[in-house]
């Protein structure tokens, strides 16, 4: 069982992202780019996701 730091809601990881929006953050969860979790009705993403898919993006330019 993998155990998270520091979860950040959907707003925060929008802010960390450099304002990206909602919508476009939904878009890399349902496409498997950005990994979350569900607790109860809301949705959270795990600094480190955010962390691995910052460090991807710098791999792929």
């Amino acid at each position: 069982m993998k155990t998270y730091t520091h979860l950040l809601a959907v707003p925060e990881a929008c802010a960390a992202l450099g304002g990206i929006s909602r919508s476009h953050l939904y878009v890399l969860m349902s496409e498997g780019e950005l990994s979350s979790i569900k607790i109860g009705r809301r949705r959270f993403i795990p600094s480190d996701a955010l962390t691995e898919w910052i460090e991807r993006q710098g791999e792929t330019r």
